[in-house]
């Protein structure tokens, strides 16, 4: 229809034209924007590249080589022999294994409870807003910024076994005699338990502080109208609604507990006596000390498919308890 046809038209000729015209054009700017956005598929993962390029280089390569050497003997500038499941059977086998995967899962379970723990009461202290909460959030926080090098130290210096020891002193005045701390097979994986905790429950608060912060406060308001004390409150509704920030920090945490080396190393070596040998210190002896690689990257994997397991399971709890 030419423009003259179109202007001597009847009215409702012509509003159907305009909107046949319009439902056209607006057909075609949409095909134009999906071929655009097809065409563009590739820019986030533009952005990308650059990280994954280098979680490639220095995580995922070096994963797949940890697992092929773990079932070779490793012999440098020889040329690696293939030994099946042979360092595998010998970390299982090793002498103090078993003890020192009692001795993670003992730190990983109270390095967990106890930095989950205070970092709730610390959120809960410094909920809310202000300079001065603000300040002191930062200052709270400062251990898990300081390098675990200087962390482990620090604690060192602090467990210092005779009376003028700085935690002796403290437990002498409130009538506690004086203890070895990490010089004590006793009392050695606890004090490093009492490190652990320190260090970690700061970024526990941090996330709890977050996910208090999605708590309806309605609920607040209405257990305080039905004559619920703090406890009450807490434990009705902050703990409710902190479900999965608990199920996500408890992975994190142990995790963290699980993988737990440096302080360790550098506090007491496993010692003394073993008492606070874990998984990775004996992996490090077995594999770098005496220079067994593949048998080190065996006990790499086994400590892989336990944190594995352990996310799947905490995975599948948490799926049933949300149905």
């Amino acid at each position: 229809m030419s423009l003259d046809q179109v202007k001597r038209a009847p009215l409702p000729e012509r509003r159907a034209h305009r909107a046949a015209g319009r439902g056209a054009d607006g057909a075609a700017a949409g095909h134009r924007g999906r071929d655009r956005r097809a065409g563009r598929w590739w820019t986030p993962w533009l952005f990308l590249a650059p990280a994954l390029l280098l979680f490639l280089y220095f995580k995922f390569i070096p994963m797949a080589n940890a697992l092929t050497m773990s079932f070779q003997e490793v012999q440098p500038y020889l040329g690696n022999r293939w030994v099946g499941t042979e360092n595998y059977a010998t970390v299982l086998g090793s002498d103090g294994f078993r003890d020192a995967a009692w001795h993670t899962v003992v730190l990983a379970a109270g390095q967990t409870a106890g930095s989950m723990l205070l970092g709730l009461a610390l959120a809960l202290l410094m909920e809310g807003r202000g300079r001065r909460l603000g300040f002191v959030r930062s200052a709270a926080f400062l251990p898990v910024v300081v390098p675990i090098a200087v962390v482990a130290e620090l604690w060192r210096i602090m467990y210092h076994p005779t009376e003028d020891g700085m935690v002796n002193s403290l437990l002498g005045l409130v009538g506690f005699g004086p203890s070895g701390f990490i010089n004590d097979p006793d009392s050695s994986l606890v004090s490093i338990m009492v490190t652990g905790i320190w260090r970690g429950a700061p970024y526990d608060m941090m996330i709890f502080l977050a996910g208090l912060a999605g708590v309806d406060r309605g609920l607040y308001e209405a257990a305080k109208v039905d004559g619920a004390s703090r406890f009450q409150r807490v434990r009705h509704v902050t703990v409710p609604g902190l479900r999965s920030v608990f199920s996500i920090l408890f992975i994190l945490a142990a995790i963290r507990g699980l993988r737990v080396f440096t302080e360790v190393f550098l506090l007491t070596n496993g010692g003394p006596d073993g008492s606070t040998e874990v998984v990775m210190t004996l992996i490090y002896k077995l594999g770098l000390e005496q220079n067994r690689l593949g048998v080190g990257a065996a006990g790499a994997v086994l400590l892989f498919l336990m944190t594995l397991i352990l996310t799947i399971v905490v995975h599948l709890v948490r799926r049933r308890e949300s149905k």
